[in-house]
């Protein structure tokens, strides 16, 4: 009588809303992507995309598909593709993404790592390696310090 049929989340499609006055404690992991207007304390992790409006406030490690941020993020960002931080956003953490735009205005305060994507092999290195000193430059027979 009754079959049930297995549904395929949209992760293009905004499932979970965290509205402005609400605070959240916990972890959150979706399928799809989720808005958050309100508080959160603990870890996001999901595989859509997640967009953190201008009240939002995430006091934690945030992991996604694209990272929109227009609020404050305390904690390290990891995404697979971009990470956009409007002119209201604060990121304070590191972050790894395949692209980062900061609008002007916004702010970041940590250390950001280019990902080149999931199973990418590393580009071979045909460079010589750079000298520990950076301004130590090594030209044919011995060192040279330059300034």
């Amino acid at each position: 009588m009754f079959k049930s049929k297995k549904i395929g989340r949209d992760i293009q499609a905004t499932d979970t809303l965290i509205g402005e006055g609400t605070l959240f404690e916990g972890r959150i992991k979706s399928e799809a992507s989720i808005r958050i207007e309100g508080h959160i304390t603990g870890d996001v992790d999901c595989a859509g995309d997640v967009t953190i409006g201008e009240h939002g406030v995430v006091k934690s490690n945030v992991i996604a598909r694209n990272v929109i941020l227009a609020g404050t993020v305390n904690g390290n960002v990891l995404c697979k593709g971009k990470l956009t931080i409007r002119s209201t956003g604060k990121l304070y953490g590191n972050t790894t993404a395949q692209s980062l735009i900061i609008d002007e205005g916004g702010v970041f305060q940590g250390t950001s790592k280019m990902d080149n994507g999931a199973g990418a092999p590393p580009e071979k290195q045909d460079k010589e390696p750079m000298p520990s000193n950076p301004f130590q430059t090594n030209y044919g027979g011995g060192n040279m310090a330059t300034m």
